[in-house]
């Protein structure tokens, strides 16, 4: 469990692969270095390529945790 406040939230559920990443995308461009995004995503491909894609771009997933509901919470540091 994290402790680090998200500075911004997106929710991508029911949003499919690729655009859950483009939205990522959008969200950490308005971000500065070391800020956090919190984004919601679906379980199955969207939870596992979000966060790849995102680190492999030079960001820090922090955190991801399983909801209820069954979607994942993210929480990623812009690099």
């Amino acid at each position: 469990m994290c402790n680090r406040k998200a500075d911004a939230v997106k929710d991508c559920r029911g949003i499919g692969c690729p655009m859950n990443l483009v939205h990522t995308k959008v969200e950490l461009a308005k971000l500065g270095s070391g800020q956090v995004l919190e984004i919601f995503l679906d379980d199955g491909a969207p939870v596992n390529n979000v966060p790849g894609s995102a680190e492999k771009e030079g960001h820090r997933v922090i955190d991801k945790r399983r909801l209820e509901d069954g979607a994942w919470a993210v929480l990623i540091e812009k690099g």
